[in-house]
């Protein structure tokens, strides 16, 4: 029993090195992806800046930085479900399903690889905003914190990705339905804006979006440098886990 919980572990592993392995293979697509993100901090906020649209906010390109790293990375981890949609096609995710290792090893190992792929846009987006002019920490600590904590988040997100390829079949209502939800995600969470300033109904919306309470502790360690994310964690944790869950629960259903 032990040894095949060891192979188990290993699997997962080999399916997040898999997946490094494509994004050394193919560096491209991830500096692509990073060109929305940086003309979000570069542009959009240095203009709402300017125009002081947000005072409360102090330094807007700085209070924007960690909710732009954040929609990036959510984006690509809700897309990462495509990549199921063409095994089950191809025949290789019914083989995977057909093997002794158990579907909640197969979604972690999944979520895993999606979530690293996704984190690449922390290191990239986060040099962009520095170099206009955001006011971030230097604290080595800080710094790591906040990749392992986007890197957590991330795999709720890809876990919701299998959740949605396990219901939708065709890789068009897929995309259609990843890009219905990932921006009504970020522009109802506090990544641009105070919550306070929202109207009521967004603002009920934003306090059970996921994406508040990541923004919230990537910008208490990458702004102000504190370690006080504690109820955010809780709140990010649950969040991954019932995702997990779903997507366990769901992931026979792509191959029928």
């Amino acid at each position: 029993m032990d040894k095949m919980k060891q192979e188990n572990l290993i699997s997962i592993f080999a399916m997040a090195e898999m997946e490094l392995r494509r994004i050394r293979h193919d560096p491209v697509e991830i500096f692509t992806r990073a060109i929305q993100p940086i003309l979000w901090v570069a542009v959009f906020g240095s203009v709402m800046a300017k125009v002081r649209a947000f005072p409360s906010t102090g330094d807007y390109v700085t209070f924007i930085s960690p909710g732009v790293i954040l929609q990036s990375s959510t984006f690509i981890s809700l897309s990462y479900g495509i990549m199921l949609v063409f095994e089950r096609e191809s025949g290789v995710l019914k083989r995977l399903l057909s093997s002794p290792m158990p579907r909640s090893y197969i979604v972690i190992g999944r979520s895993l690889a999606g979530a690293l792929r996704s984190s690449t846009q922390y290191i990239i987006v986060l040099v962009a905003a520095a170099l206009v002019g955001a006011k971030l920490t230097t604290d080595p600590l800080d710094l790591i914190l906040g990749y392992f904590i986007l890197t957590f988040a991330s795999m709720g997100f890809t876990a919701i990705s299998i959740v949605i390829a396990s219901t939708l079949k065709t890789r068009e209502r897929f995309m259609g339905i990843v890009g219905a939800i990932t921006m009504p995600l970020f522009f109802a969470s506090n990544a641009l804006y105070p919550i306070q300033v929202m109207p009521r109904p967004i603002q009920v919306i934003s306090f059970v979006n996921p994406l508040t309470y990541t923004v919230s502790a990537l910008r208490t360690l990458l702004v102000q440098s504190s370690l006080y994310i504690g109820s955010d964690m809780l709140i990010i944790t649950i969040f991954v886990l019932v995702s997990m869950f779903i997507a366990i629960k769901l992931l026979p259903r792509i191959i029928e």
